[in-house]
């Protein structure tokens, strides 16, 4: 038998390598996905490929009792299992079978309204990235007993490490075990899982059902998606075309008699109790699809002995006989489980009588499809099917958009595509089923939820038609879809007063965090930005102020290019840094702390403004660790002047912290524009949003224009994190906002620069800074004592000495004027200057001033009576080529 990855191995030389096991359980095939070339296809989930039910329940029964095994039968009772949707779902459900005693709960994409959140997480490199959690019991999660995690791959470790970070912050615990069928990380991430449970002081083990890893070669996203792009369409035999049903005879509808009160599977948390009373049901409910499924030798449905007419889109009535209301009233006997390791279904003889008898010679080839999540309840109708003797295949549909080969070395043989019909949370789109259309199956049977069962699913181009073009007889079966209901007496009882913020901020993507994201650790801060990585977006700065100047584009539409710093400009960085570590030290402690007596008894959310804020923030987090042993919560979130803060990230901070506890970070003031812009920013959100309880009020290192209350000090110093770019502050870019890249629901973007690691001084910035923070502790409280009991009221000195400059200088433009040493560092660094303003006397803090301005021929006028420093002003009226006072325009060196 030809292995079902060959198509893709052989084109992209992609390679399994471990368990000979490996080949049997998995195939591949290529994603129509940016983030990810391939992909694992399972063989046993029941997801892609149509399997056995009794394969794909066993598979998840033997990892739960493997499960039950290691931790004994004490803490599997006090345990909680957790599977990812989509793709996990029933296999979580069955390891919670095999384990016996622990209640289950899944995440879901499908936010619930009226139902409070208990968390969520996100998994990087799916094609629909941000899980839910929604258990109807809040306590389910809170508990200290073993969290089992299930997924059908482990491939890099990323989304278990995310679902632990998140949880465990909520609710901590002492022992995590991880559950697959296949472990496929690479030598690379094998001991970040040990690492991450030691720092968390945490036991975490990991149990699959084989072990390997994937090899891929350099390039293979690329060459993945110009496999994709030239195959598209043109080997995929079906969907285009809407055709027909091939005898015209629609569908046939059963409404199925659930258990009242039974969740449809785990989306909300489901009880060992619950499972025993689906047991129970699931021979009758199989007895009432068996009545609806042809014989292999019928053609079109007969006409029910009642005489009622099947069921159609046109006539839109159930079919009920005598014989399957019979069925309904009187449940057979419980059927036996089939072992996991069974290869055949039993034999109709050896199975329950729970329908009529189905000769083997006229055994329809049936297939029970689930719909997306909804994998549980179809898988154990399936196998309450095949029990009693049916041929029975298993699978899903699915979100995911995968390319189809008909060949017999590629896992996915065909697609049918139709329309989202669940009104899904995140807008519609197209949703697939893969290896269904030409497999030969003579009844399908799909099971939905009741909220999927809307016209969208009865459409001309809707999942019934597409199914029916396809397979001779398609039987509808509804589940009621299931709510959760508080208990009376609960503080959840009332789900209107549960605060929670809209569903659009529950479907955002958690942070990003280094090292895939930026040069800082992952627990030094979480980036709410979308990464532009891939996108060229840098301009040459005389075009870019052009364009800003005349209106033609906002300035953070695109990126200037990243200054390279000479080698004497580095000499200045490094010597800056000795000079000013300790003294950035004491306003970093002063800050600090200053925030903290702010906020007695509570602990602050640290929301730096990127990204000049964000060493800013790191070291706050830092300093409040050393000092109190506090682990402060630290986000970067972008904020464009003239555009305000991102407000996907305001909801974002809204859905998991309380905004009262928000406090915003940057790293100096200069004229105090973005001080206002934040607080008009945070009066429209709450207006539009509803959410309230954000303090616009900003913590600086610096306040030399006298714009805030919070602040390290207010003088007008050089901080070396000023001196550069990208390079002093986790190689990340600048923020980003452009209608074509940022859409309304999505976070502002921003580039890692990965290519620039070896200029990379971040981590040298911080660790010369806080490794001064003892030598200055006795002086920061000196310094918070005096500044709690003085009057801290904003003069706003800046924003007058900028107006005043303005006019004086016949700019008449105040955006144009940028006081301070970091704003006038910005000037040179990424803007057209016209000529810098220095404070006579102030030459310690502006020799790198004064370089850069050397190389960008820009003159330097001493001027007096100045409130800070120097102040950089920009080219007023710009045409092509100019950047310095003579117009010419200047490279830098």
């Amino acid at each position: 038998m030809v292995w079902t990855g060959t198509w893709v191995a052989e084109r992209l030389g992609v390679e399994l390598i471990g368990d000979e096991a490996l080949p049997t359980l998995l195939g591949l095939a290529l994603r129509r996905n940016p983030k990810r070339a391939h992909l694992l296809v399972s063989s046993v989930l029941g997801k892609h490929v149509p399997q056995r039910p009794s394969v794909v329940h066993g598979s998840g029964l033997d990892l739960g009792r493997r499960v039950r095994a290691l931790l004994g039968d004490e803490e599997a009772a006090r345990a909680v299992v957790l599977g990812y949707a989509e793709t996990a779902t029933a296999l979580g459900h069955a390891v919670a079978d095999g384990l016996g005693l622990a209640p289950y709960l899944h995440s879901t994409r499908r936010p619930v309204a009226g139902v409070a959140r208990a968390g969520g997480f996100e998994e990087s490199h799916s094609h629909a990235t941000s899980h839910l959690l929604l258990p109807e019991d809040p306590k389910l999660l809170a508990g200290d007993g073993p969290l089992v995690l299930v997924d059908d791959e482990f491939s890099t470790g990323n989304t278990v490490l995310n679902t632990v970070r998140a949880l465990h912050e909520r609710y901590p615990r002492d022992r995590y075990v991880v559950v697959a069928l296949v472990d496929m990380r690479s030598d690379a991430d094998l001991g970040r899982l040990d690492a991450f449970a030691t720092e968390i002081g945490a036991r975490l083990d990991l149990i699959s059902a084989a072990t390997g890893t994937v090899r891929l070669p350099e390039g293979v996203l690329e060459r993945g998606q110009a496999l994709v792009a030239e195959y598209e369409g043109a080997n995929e035999p079906v969907d285009g075309v809407v055709r027909p049903p091939v005898d015209g005879h629609g569908h046939v509808r059963v409404e199925l008699d659930w258990p009242e009160g039974l969740p449809d599977g785990g989306r909300h948390g489901f009880t060992p109790d619950q499972r025993d009373r689906l047991e129970a049901a699931l021979p009758a409910m199989a007895a009432r699809i068996a009545e609806a499924l042809p014989t292999r030798a019928e053609g079109p449905p007969t006409v029910p002995a009642d005489g009622a007419a099947p069921r159609t889109p046109a006539t839109d009535g159930a079919l009920s006989t005598p014989a399957a209301e019979a069925a309904l009233r009187t449940p057979a006997d419980r059927a036996q489980p089939v072992p996991a390791a069974a290869s055949e279904a039993p034999a109709a003889s050896e199975a329950p009588d729970v329908s009529a008898p189905v000769q083997p010679a006229a055994r329809p080839h049936v297939l029970v499809l689930g719909f997306e999540e909804l994998m549980y309840a179809p898988l154990r109708l399936g196998t309450a099917l095949e029990e009693a003797g049916h041929d029975v295949r298993f699978s899903t549909t699915t979100r995911s958009p995968v390319l189809a080969v008909d060949d017999p070395g590629y896992a996915i043989r065909t697609r049918l595509v139709f329309p989202a019909h669940d009104d899904p949370a995140d807008g519609p789109g197209e949703r697939y089923a893969y290896n269904v259309a030409g497999a030969g199956f003579d009844a399908v049977v799909l099971v939905v939820d009741s909220t999927a069962d809307t016209p969208a699913l009865h459409a001309p181009d809707g999942l019934l038609a597409r199914l029916a073009a396809h397979i001779p007889r398609v039987v509808l079966a509804v589940v009621p879809s299931y709510t959760p209901t508080a208990p009376p007496h609960s503080p959840y009882g009332v789900r209107p007063q549960v605060t929670e913020a809209p569903e659009r901020s529950s479907m955002l993507p958690e942070p990003l965090r280094g090292p895939a994201f930026s040069s800082y650790a992952p627990e030094e801060v979480g980036w709410l930005l979308q990464d532009l990585s891939d996108v060229e977006l840098e301009a040459p700065t005389e075009e870019r102020e052009e364009a800003i100047q005349s209106g033609g584009a906002h300035y953070a539409e695109s990126l200037p290019v990243e200054y390279q710093p000479s080698d004497r400009y580095q000499e200045l960085f490094h010597a800056a840094l000795e000079t000013s570590a300790a003294r950035i030290a004491r306003a970093v402690g002063t800050v600090t702390e200053t925030v903290l007596a702010e906020r007695p008894g509570r602990r602050p959310v640290l929301v730096s403004l990127a990204r000049a804020g964000t060493p800013v923030g790191v070291l706050m987090r830092r300093w409040a660790q050393a000092r109190h042993g506090l682990d402060l919560p630290h986000y970067a979130v972008s904020i464009v002047r003239g555009r305000g803060i991102d407000a996907n990230a305001l909801r974002w901070l809204a859905a998991h912290h309380d905004p009262a506890d928000v406090v915003f970070v940057d790293g100096w003031t200069g004229k105090g524009a973005i001080t206002r812009e934040l607080a008009d920013a945070i009066k429209e959100f709450e207006a539009s949003e509803g959410i309230t309880g954000f303090d616009p009020e900003i913590a600086v290192l610096a306040d030399p224009g006298s714009c805030v209350r919070t602040y390290g000090t207010r003088e007008d110093f050089l901080i070396p994190s000023a001196c550069l770019n990208s390079t002093v502050s986790g190689l990340i870019s600048r923020t980003v906002l452009r209608a074509d890249l940022v859409g309304p629901d999505d976070f502002h973007g921003g580039k890692f620069y990965r290519e620039l690691a070896g200029a990379d001084v971040s981590g040298v910035f911080l660790d010369a800074v806080a490794a001064r923070f003892d030598e200055v502790t006795a002086a920061v409280d000196t310094d918070v004592k005096e500044l709690l009991a003085a009057d801290r009221t904003p003069t706003w000195e800046g924003w007058a000495a900028v107006e005043r400059i303005s006019e004086e200088y016949g700019i008449h433009d105040v955006n144009l004027v940028k006081p301070g040493v970091g704003e006038t560092t910005r000037v040179l660094l990424r803007r057209v200057p016209w000529k810098i303003l220095a404070k006579r006397g102030a030459e310690a803090d502006l020799a790198h001033v004064r370089l850069l301005a050397e190389q960008r021929g820009v003159p330097v006028e001493e001027v007096d009576e100045l409130p800070y420093s120097c102040v950089g002003l920009i080219h007023p009226q710009y045409t092509r080529g100019a950047t310095g006072a003579d117009g010419k325009a200047v490279v830098s060196q």
